[in-house]
């Protein structure tokens, strides 16, 4: 076996220059699955807004900017980030869910695209802004979808979006403030394998698209599933989009005028692309496992223990030992399980692990429990390794707070 290669550097290589734990990213990865996507729906106007909750390091931001992207943002924090990675008001799609009308009222001011999930909130809008400021209307088209309950969001006990049966109210609530209603939006959740789950979703879209005339695009989100190990199921993205294309063409011919297709993908975008790398601190055998404790853990990646999601792990030290059973686990005080039961090529303490697809929600989601560190982010570009985030110290821990004692 051959050692992991990123972006035309050997991890092993940039695990020393930057040190352990370190998220890498390949540039290069990332750009071209930006484009497959936006090649994959032919014969429409399509718009790639990318979901920055998934990574949103100024330096990813950018590239994607560069490729022509615009960004799908569902805090006021995330609308500021993407203003400062330089993306304009207009490429921004700003989606809030239980948010303060406040925070809507600072991102109007701000100039970005509104998306509004919340009758309350729609009330709020048409009030204050009448038909001066367009929006965009998040519905839930009741539709279980997604590889795992928790990023499944938008069936019937979601907290997202206005229930499609809800529709009738939010025509009323829209004609009596006269509002301006320039968008369609769904997301049902990710990893979704089928276009038939997207297609009945349009299909909702399109029936109440008959309610508001002053439409300019219509966003059903993203979802698109990207292999997490050999042999994995993946969405078929040439054949999805070939399909999604087909019936909003049909649609906008019955509209009356074409449409902009717009997707939020992230995970998508960003997750191949990425690569947490860690350093084996101790190999443990207990009366039933060989445990390898390695010095990063669910404060660095979460996703194992909060999704149950699987990562491939690879010895990039030993790539070539003979594979061995294992329990990858962390140094925090929680069962705190990176993979379980994996066959590894030989592990020897102070070697190189590869996570992979850590591109997407792993840096995001990070945090400082057990007053651990986050790690430092890398990426790699044209060939080099470059930091674009320093890895966290004592002073990073304590510049909040205030001592009164």
């Amino acid at each position: 076996m051959t050692t992991l290669n990123i972006g035309g550097m050997q991890a092993a290589a940039i695990a020393e220059q930057f040190g352990t734990p370190v998220y890498v990213y390949d540039a290069d990865r990332i750009v071209k699955q930006y484009h497959r996507l936006y090649n994959a729906f032919p014969g429409v106007k399509v718009s790639l807004h990318y979901a920055l909750k998934a990574l949103n390091n100024v330096n990813i931001l950018r590239i994607l900017k560069q490729e022509g992207a615009g960004l799908d943002a569902v805090s006021i924090q995330e609308v500021q980030l993407g203003l400062r990675a330089g993306f304009a008001p207009n490429q921004i799609m700003y989606t809030p869910n239980c948010v303060d009308f406040e925070e809507i009222k600072a991102a109007v001011e701000l100039g970005v695209h509104i998306n509004i999930d919340n009758i309350s909130i729609l009330e709020q809008f048409g009030h204050y802004y009448g038909g001066s400021v367009k929006c965009c209307i998040r519905l839930n088209p009741h539709i279980m979808a997604g590889g795992h309950s928790h990023i499944s969001v938008g069936h019937i006990d979601s907290k997202f979006g206005i229930s499609i049966y809800q529709l009738r109210h939010v025509v009323r609530v829209v004609q009596s403030h006269k509002m301006k209603i320039n968008g369609l939006h769904m997301h049902t959740g990710s990893d979704i394998l089928d276009a038939d789950v997207f297609l009945r979703g349009a299909d909702l879209l399109f029936e109440a698209a008959a309610d508001f005339p002053d439409l300019e695009f219509m966003d059903f989100g993203s979802g698109f599933k990207v292999p997490y190990k050999d042999g994995d199921i993946v969405t078929d993205i040439e054949d999805t989009g070939f399909r999604i294309a087909q019936a909003f063409k049909e649609f906008c011919s019955k509209y009356g005028r074409e449409l902009e297709l717009w997707f939020e993908p992230g995970k998508y975008i960003v997750s191949e692309a990425g690569y947490l790398l860690v350093k084996a601190n101790v190999i443990k055998q207990t009366t039933s496992t060989v445990f390898i404790g390695v010095d990063s853990g669910q404060n660095h990646l979460i996703r194992p223990m909060f999704y149950d999601a699987y990562h491939r792990i690879e010895n990039v030290s030993n790539p070539d030992g003979l594979p061995r059973l294992y329990s990858v686990v962390g140094y925090i005080c929680e069962t705190d399980t990176l993979g379980y039961d994996r066959k590894i090529a030989e592990v020897r303490e102070g070697d190189i692990l590869a996570i992979y697809n850590a591109g997407a929600y792993g840096f995001t989601m990070s945090n400082n429990y057990n007053a651990r560190f986050r790690p430092a982010e890398a990426m790699v570009i044209n060939g080099e390794a470059k930091l674009i985030r320093r890895r966290e110290t004592f002073e990073d821990l304590i510049r909040n707070e205030i001592e009164v004692i």
